[in-house]
């Protein structure tokens, strides 16, 4: 009988090595499993959910989603690589305001969240990744959560929007897509031509209006825009018009001069419509980040703003700073910009928002 120790002892070496092999694969395939099935799950109630919206809001949502794809990168770069039952540790909350501060949610904001989710933490309210992620969704939601924004509607006669903002931030655009909207809603809709500052401005609002087919009042270059406004406004109480768009010149928040001409011009809107206008709103390309703060610091100290209207959201990372405005001067978000088509000028939902934003 031949007998070798050496042999045997691999022998049994290669079973147990075996062994835990096996026993590797069995605690591999039981997290695989585990992972499926919680992934089943967050489909199943994603698809509830969905089911609960009408289709005209999972539109929405599918589309706001979509067009928030770079501010979205910012948070799901690392945050959600990272959101899992792992515990909360001081990386990770660093993390998280290094991703605020990028998406130019501005200082004062950001430290408020992080300020919050501390508190959370220590207080041994939320204890996982994944329930600060949670956390954060529902902070940014409250932030934004100024009640369901509805534009003011004026009870008698038309109702007048006045559209203020710099150069390029896509008041006459918005204006456009917005006179669309209301004529198919079957608004009879006229619009007021007050860029008369910026060469060809009156031409591009005109060329708008002919393209949706909604009535224009507008003069030359150079012309007096309270002017224009007075004619329009006593257009539309006149002749029945349920909403006056009024468009107004690319003021820079910086020119003093041209700020003060924005009261002359609401001073002739109420020469014929006392309570207009129903709201001054500011748009805000989503693109200049921490400059669309001081606009809204600066226009805020001439003209009461009643909303916000933030475009081009699909094209930037920095879709951030309209969290900061908000928090900072508590003025609804009225409308976002995610396209180009004149559907995707949305009016803005603080839940659908947060989950697009933030939601796997």
């Amino acid at each position: 009988m031949f007998f070798n120790p050496k042999k045997r002892e691999a022998k049994k070496r290669l079973k147990e090595e075996f062994k835990q092999d096996q026993a590797a694969a069995k605690q591999i395939g039981s997290e695989l499993d585990t992972a499926q099935q919680a992934l089943e799950s967050k489909e199943e109630s994603l698809t509830k959910e969905l089911r609960g919206l009408s289709p005209q809001k999972e539109g929405l949502f599918l589309s706001l989603k979509k067009g928030l794809t770079k501010t979205r990168a910012i948070f799901t770069g690392s945050i959600f690589s990272l959101s899992a039952q792992d515990p909360i540790d001081e990386d990770f909350l660093e993390d998280i305001e290094e991703r605020l501060l990028s998406a130019d949610m501005g200082v004062p904001t950001t430290m408020k969240i992080t300020e919050h989710l501390q508190t959370q933490v220590d207080s041994g309210a939320i204890k996982t990744q994944s329930e600060a992620v949670e956390e954060l969704k529902k902070v940014i939601e409250n932030i934004m959560n100024l009640g369901e924004p509805q534009l003011p509607q004026a009870q008698v006669g038309p109702t007048v929007y006045l559209f203020i903002g710099v150069n390029g931030a896509g008041k006459t655009t918005t204006i456009g897509k917005l006179a669309a909207q209301f004529k198919g809603e079957g608004k009879k809709v006229l619009v007021a031509a007050g860029d008369t500052f910026r060469a060809a401005a009156i031409e591009q609002i005109t060329h708008w209006c002919e393209q949706v087919g909604v009535d224009c009042i507008g003069k030359t270059t150079g012309s007096d825009p309270s002017a224009t406004f007075f004619e329009a406004a006593t257009k539309a109480k006149n002749e029945g018009y349920d909403v006056l768009l009024c468009d107004t010149s690319g003021r820079l928040h910086n020119k003093k001069p041209l700020m003060e001409e924005l009261s002359k011009m609401n001073r002739s809107l109420q020469k014929v419509i006392p309570t207009a206008p129903h709201a001054s709103m500011l748009v805000i390309d989503g693109n200049t980040g921490q400059n669309a703060i001081a606009q809204a610091k600066e226009f805020s100290q001439i003209v009461p703003l009643d909303g916000l209207v933030v475009t081009k959201l699909d094209g930037t990372a920095k879709g951030g700073v309209m969290i900061g405005i908000v928090n900072e001067f508590e003025i609804p978000v009225y409308y976002i910009g995610v396209g180009e088509r004149v559907q995707d000028l949305q009016a803005f939902s603080p839940q659908l928002y947060a989950e697009s934003l933030l939601g796997n």
